[in-house]
């Protein structure tokens, strides 16, 4: 039988990691789970992905686009007289406002680099591209804590399932860039 010609196989493989991580966790992701998920031959994801540490670094790093790209997409970076604290304030509360599935699912995979080391360099390039956005408008160490703050506030906001405020996010943001507006 003649191999099928399938260039869209190993980014459906992918989606479905990505899929499988979203409804069961990283503990429901194998080889078999994401090949049933893409309706592949279970060969398939281990030619594509020899391990499920392959296949994780590359849905991690898809994962990662999300929140790179609505911070990209606002002119926080960019406009210089734009309020820093508020745009950021404003840009994490429309990532976190949407569907949280998506959210969840990157912070999932981001935090299984603890236990993970190959996800660790994917997981350190997130925080390195958001904090060279942020480095145009403020000095490298700065937006290196700027980053942390970020993921601090989305961390508190998914694991205790609360309400995004905005207000105090751009106040705890303003304080990092230097203007503290409380006592």
């Amino acid at each position: 039988m003649p191999r099928r010609h399938d260039p869209e196989r190993r980014q459906r493989i992918i989606d479905a990691a990505i899929r499988v991580v979203g409804r069961q966790g990283i503990a429901g992701l194998s080889h078999r789970t994401v090949a049933a998920e893409a309706d592949v031959p279970l060969g398939s994801t281990t030619y594509h992905f020899a391990t499920l540490d392959e296949l994780l670094v590359a849905a991690l790093r898809q994962a990662n686009e999300g929140f790179a790209k609505v911070v990209a997409g606002h002119p926080v970076p960019a406009d210089p007289d734009a309020d820093l604290a508020g745009e950021l304030a404003r840009v994490l509360g429309e990532w976190l406002g949407g569907d949280r599935t998506g959210v969840e699912l990157e912070y999932e995979l981001y935090l299984a680099a603890l236990r993970r080391p190959a996800l660790r360099p994917v997981a350190a390039e997130w925080a390195e591209g958001v904090g060279a956005l942020l480095a145009a408008r403020t000095d490298p160490v700065t937006a290196r804590a700027l980053v942390a703050v970020l993921d601090g506030i989305c961390l508190q906001v998914l694991l205790t399932d609360s309400v995004y405020d905005e207000g105090y996010a751009r106040e705890v943001l303003a304080r990092v860039l230097g203007g503290a507006t409380g006592t």
